[in-house]
């Protein structure tokens, strides 16, 4: 049963931005806080930022703070990632998930989507 769509990832040069988009399905979604993973060629999957369920706490790992905004529209079951000043190290495909809590970092479960890749050029 597939839970998560990601979208709009694509092939950028470093310094641009690019909007990631995941559709949840309601009951997957509602009153959970989410979140955005990444896993880059060779490396494991790891936490890039979340969201609460109110939308109003966010959290990031060190390396995308003041770069990435996550986002959610709980009316349409989405959350967003909107990533500037891309850099190559960005380079991964691109997961979101329910997570355990805010500031855990990990997902729920082990229920992934088919990600959306983003690939950044220097």
């Amino acid at each position: 049963q597939v839970q998560f769509v990601e979208s709009g990832g694509d092939l950028v040069q470093a310094g641009e931005s690019l909007r990631l988009s995941c559709a949840a399905s309601r009951r997957t979604f509602s009153g959970y806080p989410m979140g955005w993973f990444r896993q880059a060629p060779g490396k494991e999957r790891e936490f890039v930022a979340a969201i609460g369920w109110v939308g109003g706490s966010t959290y990031y790992r060190d390396s995308v703070k003041g770069r990435f905004t996550i986002s959610r529209d709980n009316a349409k079951n989405t959350v967003h990632l909107q990533m500037n000043s891309l850099k190559p190290e960005d380079t991964a495909v691109y997961y979101c998930n329910v997570v355990r809590t805010l500031y855990s970092g990990t997902p729920r479960d082990d229920h992934w989507g088919q990600g959306t890749q983003v690939t950044v050029s220097s």
